[in-house]
């Protein structure tokens, strides 16, 4: 039952991107197609699912002084792997993506999950927490994602959606758009909870 508390808070209780709001360069930044946003998505899950369990493994273990710098070391380490991967294998989503892959390592969620969670917890908790996390964050980011394409560009996914007649509205695809979006969609957040509540 704790695990999967663990587990759904990340997915909407505390979702990184709607209620805590951290973490949003690369939400405001890549999210222009949906692919984007499904790949940062998975990229970030991954480095903070394998972070949060080898530093609540290592949490007896690493000193209290240098905590944090042992946290980047492991978080670096990890999307190390994931900036390698995506280079060799998705080249051209590689190239989309840019600097935005490598800055996972001082990505907020990541070194506050590793802080305030998976350090002072067992490994299976800090994993059922990093999946809840990574996952809140990958649907949240790949909703934003494709209504800003959707309305950009008139496609969803790559594939054209809203027919010949038309007219994208270029702003979607800006950075003002990603403001506009997120703005609304933390609004619709608010009532529902607000909703649930009463």
């Amino acid at each position: 039952m704790q695990l999967f508390k663990d587990f759904i808070n990340g997915i909407w209780n505390e979702n990184p991107i709607f209620r805590m709001v951290i973490g949003i360069c690369s939400a405001l930044a890549v999210t222009t197609a949906a692919n984007n946003g499904i790949a940062m998505g998975m990229a970030l899950t991954f480095v903070l699912t394998c972070s949060s369990i080898l530093i609540s493994l290592l949490r007896n273990i690493i000193p209290a002084k240098v905590r944090i710098p042992c946290y980047i070391i492991v978080v670096a380490t990890f999307t190390t792997v994931v900036d390698l991967f995506m280079k060799a294998y998705f080249p051209s989503l590689y190239e989309v993506m840019g600097i935005f892959i490598p800055l996972i390592v001082v990505n907020c969620i990541v070194l506050a999950r590793a802080e305030a969670f998976a350090s002072k917890v067992g490994p299976v908790r800090a994993t059922a927490d990093a999946l809840g996390m990574g996952l809140g964050y990958t649907w949240a980011i790949t909703l934003i994602s494709m209504i800003r394409e959707l309305m950009g560009a008139g496609t969803l996914f790559g594939y054209p959606i809203m027919g010949e007649g038309f007219t994208p509205w270029t702003i979607m695809i800006m950075p003002p758009g990603a403001f506009i979006v997120m703005g609304i969609l933390v609004g619709l957040m608010n009532m529902i909870t607000r909703k649930q509540v009463e």
